[in-house]
């Protein structure tokens, strides 16, 4: 009797959260005045918003400066949390507990306490108008990722570190032949985590972008929704559009990654 009920709860839940992005894809079919018409099925059917999205902006070179984002991000964060995790998980030494502890303290600060000491920063180096503050904070590692990580890495066998060590291997050749492919659910689920993280970050561009030639995405999405959304022209099938644009990348790698997600997620719960 339980079963279909919870088929049932299952289905409402996968139409409540399905049906708006169904209704994006629907209204970038449809002209202007049938935007809003709430038909899922285009009455008028038309590809038009899609050239004129491509015509009207240089969609093309938001989603390469997305892209260049998104992989140096992903890439950074896990290379570097996966080190810090290492030396958190494997070496014995005095205060280890309590420094672990403080990494863990910085998630407990507000983006807001560190906004405008990280932007000043930015600024004397220089870098203030590029694309760097926008992943290159990456490379000191993430306090969550550093955690999960650290929690698979505490499930390995360490006799397998051990017998490694008495073989004659070194501990960067340990962590980077033995620790890191043993990792590597937890490993693709940082990467996924950060991808999508960096995909649709839209403060850091907001406040380190200016150019239009360096927006990415979500900047980019943010003036097409003052131009054309509420800056009075009121063009609406533009924005749901470049919307569905955005959107697609990040559905077809969460498909594409979908087994390393839920392995990564199940494996890591489990440890430590």
């Amino acid at each position: 009797m339980g079963r279909p009920l919870i088929l049932a709860a299952l289905v409402a839940a996968t139409v409540v959260f399905v049906y708006p992005f169904v209704w994006l894809v629907s209204a970038s079919f449809k002209p202007r005045g049938e935007v809003f018409d709430n038909r899922l099925v285009p009455e008028t059917f038309t590809l038009d918003n899609y050239v004129q999205v491509w015509r009207e902006v240089p969609m093309a070179q938001w989603l390469g400066n997305t892209t260049l984002v998104t992989v140096l991000a992903g890439i950074t964060v896990t290379l570097s949390s996966a080190a810090v995790a290492w030396g958190f998980a494997y070496f014995r030494f005095r205060g280890r507990g309590l420094l672990f502890g403080l990494v863990l303290a910085t998630m407990m600060l507000p983006g807001a306490v560190t906004l405008i000491p990280t932007y000043l920063i930015w600024k004397e180096l220089g870098f203030v108008g590029t694309l760097t503050p926008l992943w290159a904070g990456n490379l000191f590692g993430s306090a969550f990722y550093i955690f999960l990580i650290r929690q698979f890495f505490l499930g390995l066998p360490r006799e397998l570190f051990e017998a490694a060590q008495l073989d004659g291997a070194g501990n960067w050749t340990i962590f980077r032949a033995i620790a890191l492919p043993l990792a590597r659910p937890a490993l693709v689920l940082t990467l996924l985590f950060e991808t999508q993280a960096a995909w649709t970050d839209l403060m850091r561009p907001l406040i380190y972008v200016q150019d239009t030639d360096k927006f990415t995405v979500p900047r980019g999405l943010k003036a097409l929704l003052d131009q054309y959304g509420f800056g009075g022209e009121w063009h609406w099938e533009i924005v749901v559009t470049a919307s569905v644009i955005a959107t697609l990348p990040m559905i077809l790698l969460f498909f594409a990654g979908q087994r390393h997600f839920v392995q990564g997620i199940a494996t890591t719960g489990s440890k430590g």
